[in-house]
Parts: structure tokens; C-alpha cells; sequence
């Protein structure tokens, strides 16, 4: 299965979210998908199953709880079929990220500049008291 196809599902998507985080049991991540997509629990398992064979995820027991992780290399090898079209998305994302630190920074300058007029006008504002002979 193509690393699209698993990644194609919302549930999976979600489950890989939640996977992120950290590892977590099946039992967590069976509360969490079936409270949110109002699936059952065998169809979370089943969800758990692709991912797992896919290579998506690892599983590892312990005691009786199996707990899941995130596989990062099946991520990376999706992120390579990405690249031919990032020349669509990645001139926005560098415009938007040079707008954003356009605003940072006038954002500084401006409290910087309201700082200093205020330290100014505390100055102004002190009155020195007359010297006494």
C-alpha cells in the first residue's frame, strides 16, 4: 500500500497526531479515535493493525498493554514524494514567514519606541526642588 493510501484516512492521520505526542496504548488510543469519529474498537484496531504493517507505527508490550509509537522513516520516504511539488506551496510559506517577522519586528520597534517616549515624559515630569540657602 502507497504511503498516500495510509495516510489518506482521517483516522489514521489522527492516530499518527495522537502517536506524535508520544506513545500511548492501544486503550488510549482507542478512547481518544473512537470518541472523536464514533467508530468501535475493533475498527480502531483494524486502523492500528494497517499502520503497524505498513510501517507507520511500532507496537511493543508491556504487562498487558501493548504500546504504540510513531515510525518515522515511512514519514520521511511521503515527505520525499513531496518534494517535486513543494516549488507550489514553499515561495507562500517563505512570503508568509517574512510577513510574519516583518510584523515581529514592528511590533519591537513600536513598543521600543513607546518605552523610550515614556521614560521621556518621566523626565520631563520630575520636578527638582528648590536648593535651600
Amino acid at each position: 500500500m502507497h504511503a498516500l493510501d495510509i495516510l489518506g484516512d482521517p483516522v489514521r492521520r489522527r492516530i499518527l497526531e495522537l502517536l506524535a505526542e508520544g506513545e500511548r496504548s492501544a486503550g488510549e488510543i482507542g478512547d481518544d479515535v473512537q470518541r472523536e469519529f464514533g467508530i468501535s474498537q475493533p475498527a480502531v484496531s483494524q486502523h492500528l493493525r494497517v499502520l503497524r504493517e505498513s510501517g507507520f507505527a511500532t507496537v511493543r508490550p508491556e504487562g498487558t498493554r501493548r504500546l504504540y509509537a510513531v515510525a518515522p522513516e515511512p514519514l520521511a520516504d511521503a515527505a520525499a514524494w513531496f518534494d517535486p511539488f513543494r516549488r507550489f506551496w514553499q515561495p507562500h510559506l517563505d512570503a508568509l514567514a517574512t510577513e510574519l517577522a516583518r510584523g515581529r519586528r514592528e511590533r519591537r520597534l513600536a513598543a521600543e519606541h513607546d518605552a523610550a517616549n515614556d521614560d521621556a515624559e518621566n523626565d520631563e515630569n520630575q520636578t527638582t526642588e528648590p536648593e535651600e540657602d
